[in-house]
Parts: C-alpha cells; structure tokens; sequence
C-alpha cells in the first residue's frame, strides 16, 4: 500500500450507534475510507466482495452470524482483508477464538478514539494488533483445558522452523513491531519481514497475532530469558 492510499475498513457491529460512533471516529482520519458497514456477520461475505477493504472491524456478538463465525468464514478466502475484532472483553474465549482463526488483533469498545485508529492502522501496515500486555493475558487465559495438547502441536509445528526464524517468531510473540525486532536482532527490517514471510508460508499461518499465539503455546518464550 502506498502511503497516500486510503485504508479501506468496513465496519460490523449490530448496534447502530456503535457503528454511527466508529464511522464519525474513524471516518475522521485522512488515511481511513469507510467503505461500507453491516449489521450481522451474514452480511460481510457478500460486502467484501463487493468493497474490497483492506481491514474489517468486527464485532464479536451479534444475534445473526457472530464475528467469530464471520470471521472464520473470511480468513478462508483468496485475499482476505485483516480482521480486528471489536469486543467488551480483555481475555475473551470467543475473542481467542476470533484471533485462531484468523483475526489480526482486537480492540476494545471502550478503547479511546485514537487508539482505535492506530490499531486499524497498524494491522493495515502488517504491525502487530495486540499490545505486549494483551498478549500476555490472552495467553494466560488461554491456558486453561487442552493446553498440554496444543502445546505438544505447537511444539511439532514450530520444530519446522530454523533457529533465525524461531528467534523472530519469539519477538513476534512478545508483540514487537519489525523495527524493534530488527534492533534487537541487528538485521534490517526488510529481512524482518522476509522472516515473518517464511515463518507464516511454514506454518501455514496467517498472520503475526496467529504466530504469537502459536510462540506462546509451543512454550518458545519459555525458552527466552528476555520475558
């Protein structure tokens, strides 16, 4: 994306005065176009197609189709948009659930204005959308029934990965943006982001948020003194 390009975001949510809020709030910044809205997660199939956004602005709970389902059915398109999901909770199952399938990070709805707007703004640019402390709590709340399981998963999957890149995919979980993980790597950002790039066609993951959840479950920030 070139930098006078509008971000393209389409909004979800089922109340209509949270949408009218989001549109005022995020329609205000020069470098976000609000290109359509829904009302219910059954809407969004047919609205992507037909606006092509660069970013979805999901709500969790709706009473139709949920973000989580929406969100689900999205991800597992050609060229899907980055999904950020809009929600009442820090540390949510459903929001968990969300940013398995797919989601690139999560806000929440009492979140003030302009942070709303970097976070759509950061998962535009392929920057982390969760903040070091979130991660951290999602990944504690995450922790609950079936992680021994998806721990020893994660460990098998992340064994495909070199020593280079398990050292990104550390960074990525402490939720660091290239240019912090360049620094601390002495490397460019371009070969930060060719990392990411080989950690996600790898793993056949979708996103850095879907890495971090991933470094944390295979215990690599265990492992990693730094945390």
């Amino acid at each position: 994306m070139g930098p006078m390009t509008a971000i393209r975001l389409l909004l979800v949510d089922d109340d209509p005065l949270v949408r009218a809020g989001l549109s005022l709030m995020l329609g205000g910044a020069e470098d976000i176009e609000i290109v359509g809205e829904a009302a219910d997660g059954g809407e969004v199939a047919a609205l992507v197609e037909r606006t092509r956004p660069d970013v979805v602005l999901m709500d969790v709970r709706m009473p139709g189709v949920d973000g989580l389902t929406a969100t689900e059915r999205l991800r597992g398109r050609p060229e899907a948009p980055q999904i950020v999901v809009l929600t009442t909770f820090h540390a949510d199952e459903q929001v968990l659930r969300a940013l398995r399938a797919g989601a690139a990070g999560f806000v929440l709805k009492d979140t003030p204005p302009a942070e709303i707007v970097e976070a759509v703004r950061r998962v535009a640019a392929g920057d982390p959308g969760l903040s070091p402390t979130v991660t951290r709590q999602l990944i504690r709340h995450a922790a609950g029934g079936g992680a021994d399981d998806r721990r020893t998963r994660a460990r098998e999957r992340a064994a495909a990965l070199n020593e280079r890149e398990r050292e990104v995919a550390v960074r990525v979980g402490r939720g660091l943006a290239n240019a912090q993980i360049a620094a601390e790597l002495f490397m460019s950002v371009a070969t930060v982001k060719t990392h990411v790039s080989r950690i996600l066609a790898k793993l056949d993951l979708g996103n850095r948020v879907q890495i971090a959840l991933l470094a944390h479950e295979a215990g690599l920030l265990d492992e990693d003194d730094t945390v």
